[in-house]
């Protein structure tokens, strides 16, 4: 190679080297262009995520404090205060666009009653309430008495107020005169006679209004009272007097091999067992004697009370159902009786047809007992009466007798029907309840029907049926 060649080699190879140093810079600054760009935009979009999270927090805010102020408004100003706030707004918006004077006296007028309407608001929550009652537990149609104290706890005098009582669906009121501060005032409390039921009475109310009635200020208590109204009663004779056997009662009349009432001697028969032999009678006869028995078993009694409206004229004819079944289990339960109160229980419609169910009242006490029968209620979606018979003669439990207690509009069929859910052994006693009815007693077809049209009716019927 010559001296020529040798440098024109080194020329191309020198210019090689600066082209892939040029390119390699070239992409170096490429790179960091682009670094750049990525960096600007991520920091934009978290400037945006930013400002997004800060407005939906401040349209929360606000929206939450237009639902408070809109709940505000609507538990404080009353029908007559919008009406005023209206002309206020519209009289004096018109009055100063067009100047016309009347509008704006208008306006003025009733923005100076609702200013004047606010003072009324204030020292609501000064009072102290209490609230109490004489008795929790009362019989229909009977008073029920308590007292209310009101007691002003703040430090400055607090105008003249309203308290007001809800009793069930009721309303009571009390006015509240000017109280200094430390001072109370008692007032009676009277609750007319009440329905049958459980009735919440309470909470008290403090209530401060204008005089004029443009807004109103309330706060509740938390002295909630629970008044069970029990149903009416009747004295009844025991059910021990010829219905219900037991060990201290009167035997069965099915007859047994070995038990504790005697009633006769009867022929040996293979499979008795020889320990019933009466070896008197056995030398007298010359043939084998056995003694026999009356059955003597601890009775259970049922009450079954029919609930489904179809089956009563009226709601006093379910009031009278439910004083007949509530006097029955009331007997039971001071004759120290087992006794089950079943009622029929309230199925959604859905299911209506596929789903059976019965409630249990407690029958331990008769205070419960009576508790539970203010609770029941004719119901819309329930069973019949007689499939509430099927399912209380499948608890298991041997009856010894079983009341079923229906209005007018159950025929005698369905109520035989009903009878015959229940085992051979146990006495039914049907009750229908006709307050249009005159009393009597019939037997039908293995069992005994009762009407009656009064809760007084029930005694006679039930002394009548023990002594014959």
């Amino acid at each position: 190679m010559t001296l020529e060649e040798s440098r024109l080699t080194r020329t191309v190879h020198s210019t090689g080297t600066a082209g892939r140093t040029g390119a390699s810079g070239r992409t170096h600054v490429t790179s960091t262009s682009t670094a750049f760009g990525s960096t600007g935009r991520s920091r934009r979009s978290r400037a945006f995520v930013r400002a997004a999270v800060w407005w939906t927090g401040v349209w929360r805010a606000a929206g939450s404090g237009v639902r408070t102020a809109a709940e505000w408004a609507s538990e404080t100003i009353r029908p007559a205060g919008v009406l005023v706030a209206f002309a206020a707004t519209v009289g004096l918006v018109l009055g100063m666009l067009f100047g016309w004077v009347e509008w704006m006296v208008a306006g003025a007028a009733s923005l100076v009653l609702l200013v004047a309407a606010i003072p009324f608001l204030f020292g609501a929550r000064s009072y102290d309430v209490d609230l109490t009652l004489t008795h929790e537990r009362v019989v229909a149609g009977d008073d029920v008495a308590g007292e209310i104290v009101v007691r002003n706890d703040g430090h400055r005098l607090s105008l003249p107020g309203r308290i007001d009582i809800p009793v069930g669906d009721g309303l009571v009121e009390f006015g509240v005169p000017l109280l200094r501060p430390g001072h109370h005032i008692a007032q009676p409390l009277e609750i007319p006679g009440l329905r049958r039921g459980i009735v919440t009475v309470g909470p008290a109310t403090t209530v401060r209004s204008d005089p004029i009635g443009l807004l109103h200020r309330e706060r509740a208590f938390e002295d909630i009272h629970e008044l069970y109204v029990h149903p009416r009663t009747t004295s009844l004779p025991s059910t021990s007097a010829g219905l219900i056997r037991d060990l201290e009662g009167s035997p069965t009349r099915r007859l047994v091999d070995a038990d504790m009432s005697f009633h006769a001697i009867r022929e040996y028969a293979p499979g008795d067992s020889r320990r019933q032999i009466h070896w008197k009678s056995t030398a007298k006869t010359g043939r084998l004697m056995v003694r026999q028995y009356e059955e003597s078993r601890r009775s259970r009694m049922a009450v079954v009370l029919g609930v489904a409206t179809a089956e009563y004229a009226d709601a006093d004819e379910f009031e009278l159902a439910v004083s007949c079944a509530a006097s029955l289990g009331l007997r039971a339960v001071h004759d120290a009786r087992d006794v089950q109160i079943v009622v029929g229980s309230e199925i959604p419609r859905v299911v209506r047809g596929r789903l059976r169910a019965i409630r249990h009242i407690p029958s331990a006490a008769p205070r419960p007992m009576l508790d539970g029968f203010s609770g029941v209620d004719m119901l819309e979606s329930t069973m019949p009466v007689g499939d509430v018979c099927r399912l209380t003669a499948e608890s298991g439990e041997r009856l010894s007798i079983a009341f079923v207690v229906v209005g007018s509009r159950v025929p005698l069929t369905r109520l035989q029907q009903a009878a015959l859910a229940f085992p051979a052994g146990t006495e039914v006693v049907g009750l229908i309840c006709d307050e249009r009815a005159h009393p009597r007693m019939q037997p039908v077809s293995g069992m005994t029907v009762l009407t009656v049209g009064t809760l007084e009716d029930l005694a006679g019927l039930l002394l009548r049926g023990a002594t014959s």
